[in-house]
């Protein structure tokens, strides 16, 4: 019937009948259930080696969008660009023109020197639909785009839709093109068999052989549906950086270019179930010759400092290992803004030491869906592997008493409580304590075993004291005059002259046994001092006595 009303409206005269028909089509489709809609005369006709893949576009929804893409083709942008991202039972993406001649590990991150800002629309991203690709920023749209091999309504409203495919043919090639061999990150093995040779821009008379479509299904004004992708995991690995990962099935994978200092390297966005989507995110830096005690430091003051600004609230923080790698993890809370509405959010850091880069893994969500994505949050880690480096020793690492070197747990979590209480890393006293653990504790065997020992009990309690101390002012000070007695008797062996163990064993023994003087012998003198003082009974005639 579409065929037919073409036909009348371009090339029949305009008879009374003719005007009769063009009234009465319509109506019969209507009534038939099919709903007629504005099909774009213009069609891209996208020619490979495994078939020709015909699509219309829907100017209505994405007029920049389709306008974008027809003036790419018609300037030969995507001329011998491949299908560089091809995941069966999900999607075969394409228009990178890196894939041209560059180098495999930069597929993916090619685009022109422009971008599209977002068209989002109700078109549901059902098997044949064409969206635009796109980074983190919805407004980052370029050249590259995706056609959808099966349903994956978790896409819905969040990427811009321009198109669908219209033939038999096309639906054929995309099959094909989904069963190509692929390899790490879903690149197929033989791009030259999935290589684009052109995409022409001809008018829809030209095409005889298009399916009869009925009007693209669209969402209602419901939230967008929280479908889970069926597809497996998705193998990510970065010869670059030295290190792989699977991301969970489904995510959309994506690499900013240029990606700077604090800005992520690779960032995989997942469906939405909630007020945003869930997203992992993944920045690498050079470790300096930094120490894991330096680098774990400095994750503890970055998260310290933020909270104290009241930015989030620290949830916990542990030190272990991942895949054999040292890692600093920290779990918090605070808020963010998605579709102009604050929400609120947690995010889970795991800072992993590596021997050449430093590599924060970050999974972020909306607090309430936090847990739904969590399990895949973790094969992510459990998958995670720095290539090409030795893992540690397991006697080195946590959790073997007495075997775990001390800077594996130092820095990260012994200042904690008094950094809480004080309000600040950098305070007089909290220095004043970490040169007399460097300068002087850990000059000696005996001060460096006991600091093992001490650090492994320590963090096993610090990260709750001092995130009840964030959170609770009363808590905070009354633990501010509770420790200021132990810093000041901790400051007396910056003022002790010590050369030798037994120096070391001998004034740690008496500050210990000043503590245990100040924190029970004192409280107990002094409640055993007010139970035997003398107390006043009321007499029958109203008159104290002294008992």
């Amino acid at each position: 019937m579409r065929q037919l009303l073409q036909l009348l409206s371009k090339n029949c005269a305009i008879t009374p009948l003719n005007k009769l028909l063009l009234f009465i089509v319509p109506l019969l489709l209507t009534l038939s259930g099919i709903q007629a809609y504005a099909q774009s005369e213009t069609l891209a006709v996208i020619e490979t080696d495994l078939g020709d893949i015909t699509l219309e576009f829907f100017p209505d929804d994405a007029p920049n969008h389709v306008e974008n893409f027809v003036e790419l083709a018609k300037a030969g942008f995507y001329d011998e660009t491949a299908f560089h991202r091809i995941i069966p039972g999900f999607m075969i993406q394409g228009g990178d023109p890196n894939t041209i001649s560059g180098d495999s590990s930069t597929w993916g991150q090619g685009d022109p020197p422009h971008s599209v800002d977002a068209e989002f629309n109700t078109i549901k991203h059902n098997r044949g639909i064409v969206s635009m690709a796109r980074a983190a920023d919805p407004n980052s749209a370029g050249s590259q785009f995706f056609i959808v091999h099966q349903d994956s309504a978790f896409l819905d409203k969040q990427y811009t839709v321009f198109g669908r495919i219209v033939t038999e043919e096309s639906f054929e090639t995309l099959d094909l093109i989904a069963a190509a061999p692929t390899g790490n990150r879903d690149a197929p093995l033989d791009p030259e068999q999935v290589r684009i040779i052109k995409i022409g821009i001809v008018d829809r008379s030209d095409v005889w052989d298009l399916l009869e479509l009925p009007e693209p299904e669209r969402t209602d004004s419901s939230p967008v549906p929280s479908t889970t992708p069926t597809s497996g995991s998705q193998r990510f690995e970065s010869q670059e950086h030295q290190f792989a990962f699977n991301a969970p099935g489904g995510w959309l994978l994506q690499e900013p270019p240029n990606a700077g200092e604090g800005v992520p390297n690779v960032v995989a966005v997942g469906p939405k179930t909630g007020a945003a989507n869930p997203f992992i995110s993944i920045i690498i830096e050079d470790t300096n010759q930094r120490t894991t005690d330096d680098i774990f430091t400095e994750a503890s003051l970055r998260i310290d400092e933020i909270a104290a600004a009241g930015i989030i609230d620290t949830v916990s923080r542990e030190v272990l290992t991942l895949n054999d790698h040292y890692a600093y993890v920290t779990v918090a809370d605070g808020a963010s803004t998605a579709g102009g509405a604050e929400i609120n959010i947690r995010f889970q850091e795991v800072v992993v030491y590596g021997a050449d880069n430093i590599y924060t893994i970050t999974y972020v969500n909306g607090i309430d869906d936090f847990d739904s994505q969590l399990p895949a949050f973790q094969e992510t880690l459990d998958s995670f592997e720095i290539l090409s480096e030795s893992p540690i020793p397991e006697e080195d690492r946590p959790g073997f008493d007495g075997s775990a070197p001390p800077n594996v747990y130092g820095d990260s979590g012994g200042c904690l409580i008094a950094t809480a209480a004080i309000g600040s890393e950098f305070a007089p006293q909290i220095q004043q304590l970490r040169e007399l653990r460097d300068s002087t504790v850990l000059a000696t065997a005996s001060g460096s075993a006991f600091m093992t020992g001490f650090n492994q009990l320590y963090y096993s309690f610090s990260p709750a004291i001092a995130d009840m101390e964030r959170q609770n002012p009363v808590f905070k000070e009354t633990v501010r005059l509770a420790i200021t007695p132990l810093l000041t008797t901790l400051s007396l062996l910056n003022h002790a002259g010590i050369d030798s163990e037994a120096e070391m064993i001998g004034y740690g023994i008496g500050v210990i046994l000043l503590n245990v003087g100040v924190y029970v012998a004192a409280p107990v003198a002094l409640i055993y001092g007010l139970k035997k003082a003398p107390r006043l009974r009321i007499l029958p005639s109203g008159q104290n006595a002294r008992l």
